[in-house]
């Protein structure tokens, strides 16, 4: 989630460039009420801030159904699957 200055906020991810499709870059998760409605609810945490001159950026991660704590993060699945090449002997 990223604050700009006077306060505007947005919730989106970042996607690596994938040269096949030529698609990747920034975008928006949810609508941002939506995502606010969901962090008053307690369905969303926000880390620790990352503060730069023009914004801060919160990492979001889910909270567990009936727990405080965050759901564990998975680990990044990679753009597309490593080729593995034969070699000639």
């Amino acid at each position: 989630m990223t604050v700009r200055e006077g306060g505007r906020r947005r919730y989106s991810y970042w996607r690596p460039l994938d040269s096949t499709t030529g698609r990747g870059g920034c975008y928006v998760a949810l609508p941002t009420a939506e995502c606010d409605r969901l962090h008053a609810a307690g369905r969303i945490a926000l880390g620790e801030p990352l503060t730069d001159p023009a914004r801060t950026t919160h990492r979001v991660t889910a909270v567990r159904a009936g727990t405080a704590e965050p759901a564990p993060t998975p680990a990044p699945t990679p753009a597309r699957a490593a080729r593995v090449r034969a070699r000639a002997a």
